[in-house]
């Protein structure tokens, strides 16, 4: 798989963000770069759809992490969707699906949503 990347799509004032690559401590820190970015396009909600991601670390956790206290303190909601069994067993194990609400497709989000 390549490096990580990070594609983006706006409908009215939701964004989705098509997130590919491994989530670990050697992407980590260019992700949350992306992360950031989006932070500051994004108006109400942000989809993180992460069917392109094969692998989450530890460092990966964290950088969802961050991007939800940041766009929390901006009252941004982030979510995930199409997450992988495997990134989804990690999200589980650590209780991080207890934060980061994950839907089975960003078009479910959206229609939550109202995009």
């Amino acid at each position: 798989m390549g490096g990580p990347s990070v594609e983006v799509s706006a409908s009215g004032w939701c964004l989705v963000a098509w997130v590919s690559g491994e989530m670990d401590y050697v992407s980590g820190p260019s992700f949350g770069a992306e992360f950031t970015e989006l932070m500051a396009r994004a108006e109400r909600l942000i989809v993180l759809e992460l069917s392109g991601v094969s692998f989450c670390d530890s460092a990966g956790l964290n950088v969802l992490l961050q991007a939800w206290r940041q766009a929390d303190s901006r009252g941004v909601v982030v979510v995930l969707a199409n997450v992988s069994g495997p990134v989804r067993r990690v999200l589980q194990m650590t209780g991080v699906d207890q934060l980061l609400r994950v839907y089975d497709t960003a078009g479910d989000a959206e229609g939550d949503f109202g995009c």
